[in-house]
């Protein structure tokens, strides 16, 4: 479920729905056409609890606030403190959704599936490019994954800015400050097991408590690098093109993460607990997740600086959870 050398996207999703987008031209404006209007629906009441990334919590924001302005009596409270800690908290029904910016572990899966019964299912609802984000007036423009795993890993040494190329002055020799997330977050997981190429992170990158915190601590510090989802990027820091060695450097940009060419693109997670004999039956759960597969939910997706699925995609797992849709 994570992107490797060469299959990067396409090995994760039906990236032939995703190419019709780029090819018709449709980067500008990326919301599928087929993706239905959400309409309000009868019979939904109750609380939704969300517990899970912290690089999914502005969207599980945003898409809490326009479900309430459907269903104004339902309350959404949204809580993340990093991907680790929506599986337990699904299992133990402290939540209704469970967002993750990684794939759930064979660990995390098995524990589940002891106490429930069967497997928690992975709806697909944005793509993300991880990028790696220098200060703005940084020269460095490009980087490559084995640079990324020599710059954050113990598998490299310390390093400075010549070492990654840099040339200037006041940069080639002083050293690359390191900034990130802390294990419990998904964007961390994740971007050890591509980034780092499953390498441990050196004991001298300095932990931070959110994905805007990294863009923030990069944006203070010249000589600062970090890692973050792209719907954090700021004015003040800048997201390097990325490309394993040998390959074409890409930006990260949603044209390449669709295409499959950027190294570190990879889905948004929302996992919810459905038996899959029945699906999910309950409206209130039902409808979010028609709210977020809708014109309207995929806006939502664009506006916070991530990119949208496509109604292919909605459609598959929306089937999948036995929740009927208009497309």
């Amino acid at each position: 479920m994570h992107l490797t050398r060469k299959n990067s996207v396409r090995s994760m999703i039906a990236v032939a729905a995703m190419l019709p987008l780029v090819a018709m031209g449709m980067v500008g404006d990326l919301i599928d056409p087929d993706l239905p209007e959400y309409k309000a629906a009868s019979g939904v009441s109750g609380n939704i609890k969300s517990i899970g990334s912290d690089t999914m919590n502005n969207l599980m924001t945003l898409w809490g606030e326009e479900y309430r302005r459907y269903y104004p009596s339902v309350k959404v409270e949204v809580e993340g403190k990093g991907s680790s800690t929506a599986p337990p908290a699904l299992i133990e029904g402290q939540s209704t959704f469970g967002p993750m910016s990684r794939a759930m572990k064979s660990s995390e899966v098995d524990k589940f599936e002891a106490a429930k019964g069967y497997e928690p299912v992975a709806v697909r609802a944005a793509i993300d490019c991880l990028a790696v984000y220098v200060h703005k007036d940084c020269p460095l423009e490009e980087i490559t994954i084995e640079q990324i795993t020599e710059v954050f890993s113990v598998s490299g040494s310390d390093m400075t800015w010549g070492d990654l190329g840099v040339t200037d002055a006041e940069y080639k020799n002083r050293p690359v400050n390191l900034y990130g997330r802390n294990s419990a977050s998904g964007t961390y997981g994740y971007f050890k097991k591509i980034g780092l190429q499953g390498n441990d992170f050196k004991a001298s990158v300095k932990e931070q408590p959110g994905s805007s915190a990294v863009v923030q601590a990069v944006t203070n510090d010249q000589f600062g690098i970090g890692y973050s989802g792209i719907g954090y990027k700021t004015a003040g820091v800048k997201a390097l093109a990325a490309a394993y060695e040998g390959d074409e450097m890409v930006a990260a940009s949603a044209e390449n993460a669709y295409s499959g060419e950027y190294p570190l693109a990879r889905f948004l997670y929302l996992y919810v607990n459905a038996d899959p004999r029945f699906g999910i039956q309950d409206p209130l759960r039902a409808e979010f997740l028609k709210l977020v597969f809708s014109k309207q939910g995929q806006e939502i997706v664009v506006k916070d600086g991530y990119f949208p699925v496509t109604s292919s995609i909605a459609r598959e797992d929306l089937e999948l959870l036995k929740i009927p849709a208009e497309f």
